[in-house]
């Protein structure tokens, strides 16, 4: 039972070398034909070979060259407020998610002694301001004193020169000049200690007033509660929080492009978001990084959106579409593409003389349909079977499809 198939299988093993190496052992010969004329090699016609090959007719058309970024949603504002003084909360606290306006109050601290020091704060000022008046007075009587010194002075020294006086009067009269001089600087340093003592307590009362207004913690611009407000009771310390406020009218959209991109990004230029959920939004571009990010060589980008209904959220994923000035290029199927022996990019196309030859391309957009490229001549017969097999200046016979078959 087992001897039939190893007999069979030699069997064809013979029949299958016979065919492959010994047939022309079994072929007649072919017949010979008397030699009318003797041709040289010099003489012999040359036949070159013309390569079939698929092609496909391509017109150039005019298409926008959006630069597509990957990115997310940011609050325009975000801003966690703290507290500048310590004190308990009096008033009750605003739940996350509700709407503020600017100016609002957000938590109010217990003035606790403030008030206080701010009225004695004040009654120093009243005090001081009191003094001048007093200050200025003994000024004025100083400088009175020593101008009737220096008279008398004067006139001693007229006597004593006309022997109607004594060198003692002289002397006496010169010093009743230095006691004045020196009332009178005694009494404009009491002028000037008066008024320091009034801008000391001018910022005693500023620094007062600037306690108080401590106490209560606004909202700095309209915008919505992202956390609770500090609860009625707490205490709060010197950077203790009290609530964070998201400003989302208008919202940031923020993608990261290369740097083989960025160059095409401009500012102000229209942009199309599209959200996770479908929804399409339009903005403008705000701001473009001028310096790379260290690890990922990407720019920052970011696009202003209006969100007046603040139906967009900080933390959404999306798709920016950023528009740029417009191409023309061919939409060709990415099988097409190949290289050249310096390892360039290109595609092969059949020229008027119906010679192969090489185009260099850029790839401007993939897309499920085929990618779009440019350096093509805007009308081009691309050869997309068969351009792998053909070198430039081979003759072709060119059979023509239409793109998706």
């Amino acid at each position: 039972m087992r001897l039939l198939p190893v007999l069979i299988a030699l069997v064809v093993s013979v029949l299958v070398y016979v065919l492959v190496f010994e047939h022309d052992r079994f072929l007649p010969a072919p017949a010979t034909q008397p030699q009318t004329e003797t041709t040289s090699p010099e003489t012999a016609p040359q036949t070159t070979q013309i390569m079939r090959v698929v092609a496909l007719r391509s017109q150039a058309r005019e298409v926008d060259s959006a630069v597509v970024v990957r990115g997310r949603s940011e609050a325009d504002r975000i801003v966690e407020l703290r507290a500048e003084t310590s004190g308990l909360v009096i008033n009750d606290p605003l739940r996350k998610g509700h709407m503020v306006t600017q100016g609002d109050i957000l938590c109010r601290l217990d003035p606790a002694a403030r008030n206080a020091a701010l009225a004695e704060a004040q009654a120093r000022l009243s005090e001081s301001q009191t003094r001048i008046p007093e200050a200025e007075a003994r000024a004025n009587e100083a400088r009175a004193q020593l101008e009737e010194a220096e008279i008398n002075a004067n006139a001693a020294e007229n006597l004593v020169e006309s022997g109607f006086a004594s060198q003692t009067r002289v002397a006496a009269t010169r010093a009743a000049v230095s006691s004045a001089q020196a009332a009178v600087q005694s009494a404009t340093s009491g002028l000037e200690a008066a008024r320091a003592g009034i801008e000391s307590a001018r910022a005693a009362v500023a620094a007062a007033e600037t306690e108080i207004a401590r106490l209560a913690i606004v909202a700095p611009f309209d915008g919505v509660l992202d956390t609770d407000t500090a609860e009625i009771g707490s205490l709060l310390q010197p950077g203790a929080l009290c609530a964070t406020v998201l400003q989302l009218d208008p919202i940031t959209m923020v993608g990261f492009v290369s740097e083989l991109q960025v160059a095409r990004v401009e500012m102000n230029a229209p942009a199309t978001i599209r959200m996770a959920s479908g929804r399409r939004v339009e903005g403008r571009v705000t701001f473009v990084a001028r310096s790379a990010d260290d690890v990922t060589r990407t720019f920052r980008v970011e696009v202003t959106v209006p969100n007046p209904d603040l139906s967009l959220r900080d933390g959404e994923t999306a798709e920016i579409l950023i528009g740029a000035a417009g191409k023309r290029a061919h939409l060709l199927p990415q099988s097409a593409l190949t290289l050249d022996d310096e390892g360039a990019l290109g595609l092969r196309i059949v020229n008027p003389d119906s010679l192969a030859q090489f185009v260099p391309v850029e790839l401007l957009r993939d897309t499920p349909s085929g990618v779009w490229l440019t350096g093509l001549p805007d009308s081009a017969d691309v050869i997309v079977i068969g351009q792998d097999f053909v070198t430039d200046g081979v003759p072709v016979d060119p059979v023509f499809q239409e793109l998706g078959q």
